[in-house]
């Protein structure tokens, strides 16, 4: 049984937008994992001095995106005020860590592929949030 199979036969499924709440749940934990190992790669370059702010905003974006997926993903009593400030911090994050990527995208692919999976989870990030209202 998957999560999107848990969460459409829970019994006190929150009022957030199912569509909507799956792609966060889904883009959240992909990007935490793509941030690691963004981080990872980063660590592993010859110029890794001038990629310590974007090993640090890797690891905090993964971070923030693993809370949020698994904030997100509980249905029972669900907080709005909670669940919102949890999306904002992870869309501010997101933006933070694909800003910081996107510097380096020239001379790194895994820069470059971790700022597009960022700007996917700031987006479905968004789009939650503007339902959530």
């Amino acid at each position: 049984m998957t999560v999107r199979e848990i969460i459409e036969g829970h019994p006190r499924q929150s009022s957030l937008a199912r569509d909507l709440t799956f792609r966060c749940i889904d883009n959240c934990f992909d990007c935490a994992a793509t941030c690691i190992s963004c981080a990872d790669a980063c660590l592993g370059e010859a110029d890794v001095l001038e990629l310590v702010r974007c090993v640090r905003l890797n690891l905090d974006c993964a971070d923030v995106c693993d809370a949020v997926g698994r904030v997100v993903t509980r249905q029972t009593e669900t907080d709005i005020g909670v669940v919102r400030a949890a999306i904002e911090a992870c869309l501010v994050t997101c933006r933070e860590c694909a800003e910081e990527c996107e510097r380096h995208a020239v001379h790194h692919d895994h820069c470059r592929a971790c700022a597009k999976v960022c700007r996917s989870c700031e987006q479905a990030c968004s789009d939650l949030l503007a339902s959530i209202g």
